[in-house]
């Protein structure tokens, strides 16, 4: 019998897992899309529904990528999603912080993907982290959000970098999807609408950066409040005709909980979109 969580039917590969012996100590190993599971400190940062929305934004509008980058890719919870929802794609992921790359190889191990999942110990800015001529059909960021002075940092090391912009911010994300998207490629990823500047910084970053936002959905948190993230869908400008270079298709609002504090539908089906329990 298939296995099952929450009462759902798990879908997708089983993968090989790991001794026990070698479960990292302090971390907790979860469930994360379909039979794959992610190893995450119990007091360091863990995946989140921007995460897991990024992921599904990416892969919803490049379906056949068959190169994938993913760019501070932390404990691996966006990639590793991609990962599950492209089985035919081999993914290269940067991260700079060498306690979240240790997680993600054991979850890359645990899930069955080290033979088309590289992950490399690094600055994405760093010129020697990216050859000139990688190039990917996606490319997914889940920025952190925050200058370094705009609050408490928290009280783990990991968290910081997480959410707070110690190497880079969403111009730099965008710089170097740009630098690395195929032709006809695109870079999918999520950051705050909400106060007015945040949007306002993605914006002015992705024509830096050549790119053009296609599409984009914002995010409310529940029902009746006002989205506080976005999820933006680029393409190099150039890639498109001119006409459509300036046009953004704005998408309705995506309800992650009703007022009673249930899941909302659309994003209970959406959780089955990436092997998730609704």
């Amino acid at each position: 019998m298939a296995p099952t969580f929450k009462g759902y039917v798990l879908p997708g590969p089983t993968p090989p897992g790991l001794p026990e012996a070698e479960f990292p100590e302090g971390t907790s190993l979860d469930a994360i899309s379909g039979q794959f599971k992610l190893f995450q400190y119990k007091k360091g940062h863990r995946f989140s529904t921007d995460d897991v929305l990024a992921a599904w934004y990416g892969t919803t509008n490049a379906p056949s990528a068959s190169r994938v980058l993913d760019l501070g890719s932390g404990i691996g919870s966006v990639g590793m999603v991609a990962a599950w929802r492209l089985p035919g794609a081999r993914f290269v992921t940067v991260e700079a912080q060498d306690i979240s790359v240790a997680l993600a190889r054991k979850s890359a191990a645990y899930n069955g993907l080290t033979q088309r999942y590289e992950m490399r110990l690094g600055d994405f800015r760093d010129v020697n982290v990216l050859r000139d001529d990688e190039v990917f059909d996606l490319v997914l960021g889940s920025p952190p959000y925050f200058p370094l002075d705009a609050g408490e940092h928290g009280d783990h090391p990991q968290k910081i970098a997480c959410r707070f912009e110690v190497r880079g911010d969403i111009s730099d994300y965008c710089a170097v999807a740009g630098m690395h998207l195929a032709p006809g490629g695109w870079f999918a990823c999520v950051f705050p609408v909400s106060p007015p500047h945040q949007l306002e910084r993605v914006l002015a970053a992705a024509k830096n950066a050549g790119l053009a936002i296609v599409r984009r959905r914002d995010v409310a948190l529940k029902e009746g409040e006002p989205p506080l993230l976005g999820l933006f869908a680029m393409t190099r400008a150039v890639d498109l005709p001119e006409s459509f270079r300036e046009k953004t298709w704005v998408e309705p609002v995506l309800t992650i909980r009703r007022t009673d504090g249930t899941v909302h539908p659309e994003y209970s089906a959406i959780k089955l979109s990436f092997g998730f329990p609704p």
